[in-house]
């Protein structure tokens, strides 16, 4: 199930943003400035940002702000909701970092197509990822070097059976809906998996835990076919 974390001031706007969201098979987070989505980001990161622009303590442009500006806030889909019109509030919203900008009123239909977008640009880049690791993980062919490499297999994980499987799963850059569907369980079962096998790793996010897999030598079951 993606996260989706809703910053606004206004709770009749973040209320019904929520529920709508919550219906169309989505967790959402709520906070109501900038200040705090940091700390709720820093707990617990969400796949997606929808925040507001114009909020007390601090306002959703330098929420932006300071979010790229930490490691685990450089990827992750930004999306603005704003009653600011003008070509140059949307400019100002890119600059600090936006992926996308909806100007107020909005159908929420819109928002949830551009969340939907933007999860999906996300596991593109995802998966480009993996593959620049995969490449980057093949052995460079030598003249001098034997016609057989030794290769040290990796350190066993400290996950159960059912979480190893998803680990798997997770590396190859699949969604939870994908992978439950391979492995006949829920994406919500998928889920508890993932953050089960954070927390053990103690990594943020799958981009971490996919990195963490290459640079550690963990490779799909059907990689290791193709090499047998």
């Amino acid at each position: 199930m993606k996260k989706i974390l809703i910053v606004d001031d206004d709770i009749t706007l973040r209320t019904a943003l929520i529920r709508y969201l919550q219906n169309r098979g989505y967790s959402v987070q709520e906070a109501t400035s900038g200040m705090e989505a940091l700390s709720l980001f820093e707990q617990n990161p969400p796949d997606v940002v929808v925040s507001d622009v114009l909020m007390p303590e601090m306002d959703g442009l330098e929420f932006c702000r300071r979010l790229r500006a930490t490691r685990s806030g450089q990827l992750v889909p930004f999306i603005f909701l704003s009653s600011r019109k003008e070509v140059d509030d949307r400019i100002q919203g890119h600059q600090m970092g936006a992926d996308d900008y909806l100007v107020k009123p909005f159908d929420p239909k819109e928002l949830v197509a551009k969340i939907e977008a933007q999860l999906e640009r996300s596991r593109r880049i995802h998966a480009e990822i993996i593959r620049l690791m995969q490449q980057t993980n093949l052995p460079n062919p030598s003249p001098s070097a034997p016609s057989e490499e030794v290769s040290v297999p990796p350190q066993p994980l400290p996950l159960t059976p059912a979480e190893e499987k998803v680990f798997l799963e997770v590396i190859q850059g699949l969604t939870n809906k994908q992978i439950g569907d391979r492995l006949f369980v829920s994406p919500r079962t998928v889920q508890t998996h993932l953050s089960n096998i954070l927390s053990k790793l103690q990594l943020e996010s799958r981009s971490q835990l996919i990195r963490y897999a290459f640079e550690r030598g963990y490779r799909p079951p059907s990689e290791k076919n193709e090499d047998s």
